[in-house]
Parts: structure tokens; C-alpha cells; sequence
């Protein structure tokens, strides 16, 4: 982001938050949502050792649950799913072959080996 970042969606924590702090413009904003990263981690995560850089670019960080916003739910699955369809939204999937290879797909998706969604075809 040779520009800087104005907002940013995070749902992983740690290393990744801590980047995007770095990287973010005066008044940025963050949407956290999650913090995979941690979600088994037997002790406290050393990142972001850069939240003081919060004050200085007088950034908002924002915390939510999904279940926050079910007024809204009905409006945006029928949205994404025009998007979907008109092809104006991509996503990206990981495949795994196999119900046997489940538990390492699932190991994966905590070390982040995915991108996007961690699918197992059986």
C-alpha cells in the first residue's frame, strides 16, 4: 500500500494488525472482527507492540460481532449475491482433497496455510 491505508478489515490480530497499523493513514480506520492468530495461544501475543502509533495517527479501531448487524442481513446477502453473480465480487478458496486430510485443513486454517475460505472435498 505505497499510498498508505485509509481502512482496514482485520479478523486475523497480531503480526497482521500490527503491519496494518504501521501502514495506516492519519484518521485510518480498523473493523476487527476476529483475532484468529490468537484463538490457541497458551500466552498473551507480543503484537501489536505498536498501538501507541494509534494516538499519533489518531486512528479508530473498532470491534464487532456479525450478530451486531441482523437488521441488515437480509440487504447484504442479497446484494453479495448479485455481486456474486455479476462477477464485480471475487473471493478466493483453499481446497483440500479428502475427509481424511480434514484435521490438517483445519490445523492449516490456524497457522493461516489458506487463503480465503478452508474447503475440504469429500
Amino acid at each position: 500500500a505505497p499510498d498508505g491505508v485509509d481502512v482496514y478489515f482485520d479478523n486475523v490480530g497480531g503480526d497482521h494488525l500490527e503491519a496494518a497499523i504501521s501502514a495506516m493513514n492519519l484518521h485510518g480506520r480498523a473493523a476487527i472482527c476476529g483475532m484468529i492468530s490468537q484463538y490457541n495461544a497458551t500466552e498473551p501475543s507480543p503484537a501489536p507492540r505498536n498501538l501507541a502509533l494509534v494516538i499519533g495517527k489518531r486512528l479508530t479501531l473498532r470491534g464487532f460481532l456479525v450478530n451486531d448487524h441482523n437488521d441488515v442481513r437480509g440487504a447484504f446477502v442479497s446484494d453479495v449475491a448479485g455481486w456474486l453473480r455479476e462477477g464485480t465480487l471475487s473471493y478466493d478458496e483453499t481446497i483440500v482433497d479428502g475427509i481424511e486430510n480434514a484435521p490438517e485443513a483445519f490445523i492449516g486454517v490456524l497457522r493461516g496455510d489458506n487463503l480465503g475460505k478452508m474447503l475440504v472435498k469429500v
